[in-house]
């Protein structure tokens, strides 16, 4: 059977796993059954559609092609393809960023032929008009336990705990500090629960998740409060399966996808009011939302459904109902085919 013909490509010029990365990962799957789309870079999946650089950038000039590209990095050889090398691109660039952009990334915003923002925050940064299209999960990877006490045998976790789950890099970007607040309070008269964080330290980092291990030694609750560093990712979708409670209480975040994927699986989530999070969770109904940088809020709003586990199973159920109505990944991946459509038009 021949293979379709290349209308999009997606460059991912990071070879480390990457929020951006994982974006490109898991919705080229989906799209490649509504258009013909491609990777190119390294550290993809060897089961994505993908091509090398090399022929990416020497594909025919015999049609129009989209490069969608979502780092200044692709945008810039985005660029050179077209204006040096003469390929027929049409330049589209995804932003998550909810900041002022730098003076090369405006310009570079400025030379693009449209816009996706991954929020209606991020479309405000962009100067340009700019299609909001929110991610979104695959239901059929991210989806309630149906046997949650086999799932932690199989991942090595007690069965009867109550497991706090924050899922990213530990940094304080991500807030992972203000957790471990909290969990200093509340865990010396909860005895049943753990906080599980996951995720890469990095080198600038180590001193930082140091001294939170100090503290967390200090108090004796190493053994409830644990780094379990950066798991394969069929490890982390299980895991999602097997909490009680998600936190995300970044200082700031672009868009952020880990309480989607936490609420497509049962779990309420409680987040900070950054990123995408007051679009994406309901307040009270599917978990908490508490200002940014607020140890002490942040704390109430885990008591409040530790101490609840009536509410906090229902706000699991709400939580996935609100996700599978409101977010799936199929709905993503047509609205930015769309996109692509009406640039080759």
């Amino acid at each position: 059977m021949r293979p379709p013909e290349i209308e999009v490509i997606a460059p991912n010029l990071k070879r480390r796993l990457s929020g951006v990365t994982a974006t490109v990962v898991r919705l080229i799957p989906v799209q490649s059954r509504m258009i013909g789309i491609v990777a190119t870079g390294p550290g993809l999946p060897p089961d994505l559609p993908h091509i090398p650089l090399a022929r990416a950038l020497s594909l025919s000039r015999s049609r129009w092609r989209v490069w969608h590209a979502r780092r200044n990095t692709e945008m810039v050889l985005g660029l050179i393809a077209r204006r040096i090398l003469r390929r027929r691109f049409r330049l589209l660039f995804t932003s998550a960023a909810q900041r002022r952009h730098t003076g090369l990334t405006r310009w570079l915003i400025r030379q693009q032929d449209a816009l996706i923002a991954t929020s209606p925050q991020a479309a405000s940064y962009l100067e340009r008009p700019a299609e909001v299209i929110l991610h979104g999960v695959d239901l059929e990877v991210f989806h309630p336990a149906t046997d949650r006490a086999g799932d932690r045998r199989a991942l090595g976790l007690d069965s009867d705990t109550v497991l706090i789950g924050c899922f990213g890099r530990i940094r304080a970007q991500k807030g992972v500090d203000l957790l471990v607040d909290a969990a200093l309070r509340l865990l010396p008269s909860r005895p049943e629960v753990q906080v599980l964080f996951t995720g890469r330290i990095t080198p600038d980092q180590q001193a930082f998740a140091d001294e939170l291990k100090a503290r967390i030694a200090a108090a004796g609750l190493t053994r409830r409060i644990r780094f379990l560093g950066e798991l394969p990712w069929p490890d982390v979708v299980a895991l999602y399966r097997c909490l009680d409670l998600f936190a995300a209480p970044a200082r700031w975040e672009g868009f952020g996808l880990t309480p989607l994927e936490a609420m497509a699986s049962g779990v309420p989530v409680v987040a900070a009011r950054v990123g995408a999070y007051e679009t994406l969770i309901r307040d009270g109904v599917t978990g908490s939302l508490v200002p940014a940088d607020d140890a002490t809020a942040l704390t109430a709003a885990l008591q409040r459904w530790l101490d609840d586990p009536g509410a906090r199973a229902e706000a699991g159920r709400a939580a996935r109902g609100h996700v599978a109505a409101n977010h799936g990944i199929e709905a993503e991946a047509r609205a930015i085919t769309a996109v692509y459509r009406r640039l080759l038009a």
